[in-house]
């Protein structure tokens, strides 16, 4: 399998990175905007220093200056409490998917290799990436890898795949937080990024899993249907799933739907997968 490098206009979304960068304009405006108004309050009359709006421009004044060490409080401490309440997978704990996790690393030229966890979800089908001062890591919930573990792995590695995916476009790091850490509260744009974002991871998934459509079967349909699920059936519902009640829908939603999200890597021929035997196989256009 050749290198992400080499298909970097195939595993990022196009409209990401530009979008990126409105956001990021949009939230230095938004920083100097907090600035200037703060230093006006010690100017303002008598009158209006106790109004809603000074107390307002004062409380986004003080997040700024508290930004940056809330950020790396809350990085520091999740690690730790990941640490301290999920297991880590090694050679020895879980091993075959330990080493999908550095063969993953490999192919995505990752700096250095995630720690990967197993964690208590409560019921939960989820798994996230993340990212502490010198370390990466990506937690499976347990009811996500037990259901895929033994007989869906490659649903598993495809979402393992998308995790890294985050990782490898930094979208956990400190500083990619920051830069869009006013204008991502925004409504309706905060969500607009999240959803690129998760395109952009799908494509990673599916590169490194083109046999993972299980993995999202399992999101939309939930455990112990990934197999009897007809797949062709489903990328076709995604196909039709169009129109303004179907976009107002998804305005406020941080990910895609999830029958999109399968047909468009079907679309883009990153998915491969036979449905209910070898004579019938999903087209990738």
């Amino acid at each position: 399998m050749s290198t992400p490098s080499r298909h970097n206009s195939r595993l990022r979304h196009p409209a990401e990175l530009p979008f990126y960068v409105f956001m990021v304009i949009l939230n230095v405006i938004i920083v100097v905007f907090i600035v200037q108004a703060a230093m006006t309050l010690p100017f303002l009359p008598e009158r209006l220093e106790n109004t809603g709006w000074a107390t307002a421009v004062r409380s986004a004044f003080i997040g700024l200056l508290l930004l940056v060490p809330t950020l790396i409080v809350i990085r520091e401490t999740q690690r730790a409490s990941i640490r301290g309440t999920a297991v880590e997978l090694s050679p020895k704990q879980y091993g075959d998917l330990y080493r999908t996790m550095d063969e993953y690393s490999h192919k995505l030229g990752l700096k250095r290799r995630p720690n990967l966890y197993l964690a208590n979800g409560n019921g939960t089908l989820n798994a996230f990436a993340a990212q502490a001062t010198g370390h990466d890591y990506v937690v499976l919930a347990n009811e996500l890898f037990v259901n895929l573990q033994q007989n869906n792995k490659d649903g598993l590695r495809f979402i393992l795949g998308h995790e890294l995916g985050h990782i490898r476009l930094h979208h956990v790091s400190l500083w990619y937080q920051l830069s869009v850490a006013y204008s991502e509260r925004i409504p309706l744009l905060g969500p607009a990024l999240s959803r690129l974002r998760e395109y952009s991871c799908d494509r990673h998934g599916a590169h490194l899993a083109p046999l993972g459509a299980t993995g999202l079967v399992l999101l939309a349909s939930g455990r112990h249907t990934e197999h009897t699920t007809d797949i062709e059936q489903l990328v076709r519902q995604g196909q039709a799933l169009r129109g303004f009640w179907v976009g107002l829908a998804q305005l406020p939603m941080s990910h895609p739907f999830t029958v999109r999200r399968l047909e468009r890597l079907f679309r883009l021929g990153l998915f491969q997968s036979r449905v209910r035997g070898p004579e019938s196989v999903i087209p990738e256009g």
